[in-house]
């Protein structure tokens, strides 16, 4: 069976390409300085972050964070399967990946409707105006990256497919960045204060 190789002097390596490695660090970036703000207003307003902060289900985000993590497994091995040419069982870890963000999205819609069911929006106070925006810009990232992977297990699995091991690995660097976020959210929101 024939192995992918890749070309280290394409302008797609590191893996996914400069690009997406550019857009990933702004993305953290961004992630960060606004878990570093909720920090310190959560410092500055500690009983209302705390009080808050009791109200949301950290099973919740555990659960979601399994479904992430195992989703990012399976689109490892999507990726290590498409390298050994093995285009269909890549696409049945694509598959997979997609059920883990599909099952997050489930979650994260019950945990968004118990929260408007209690009336809290995003003026409740400064932990929910976090809370939602946080959330609220990682699940437009799924949603996104559910979007790319559709796409790229679309594309790599018609007759003549043009795709290369560069899109797989720019797909999985997009979806490995969902990941990682929720790694840096997670724990900050659920667990803090």
């Amino acid at each position: 069976m024939e192995t992918l190789k890749i070309n280290y002097k394409s302008i797609y390596y590191p893996p996914g390409g400069i690009l997406m490695w550019i857009i990933i660090f702004l993305e953290l970036l961004t992630f960060g300085m606004a878990l570093v703000a909720f920090v310190y207003y959560g410092r500055e307003n500690a009983t209302v972050f705390h009080q808050s902060r009791m109200q949301l289900n950290a099973n919740f985000g555990v659960v979601n964070t399994v479904f992430l993590l195992t989703s990012g497994f399976f689109m490892a091995n999507a990726v290590h399967q498409f390298k050994e040419s093995n285009i269909q069982k890549s696409s049945v870890f694509f598959n997979l990946a997609m059920l883990g963000g599909f099952l997050f999205l489930a979650l994260k819609g019950i945990e968004y409707y118990h929260k408007i069911e209690s009336g809290i929006s995003l003026d409740t106070n400064m932990f929910y105006t976090f809370y939602w925006l946080l959330t609220g810009f990682h699940v437009i990232h799924v949603i996104m990256g559910l979007v790319i992977l559709a796409w790229t297990n679309y594309g790599m699995t018609k007759n003549n497919s043009d795709t290369v091991v560069e899109d797989v690995e720019a797909c999985a660097a997009f979806w490995h960045m969902c990941d990682l976020i929720w790694l840096l959210v997670f724990p900050v929101l659920y667990l803090i204060f």
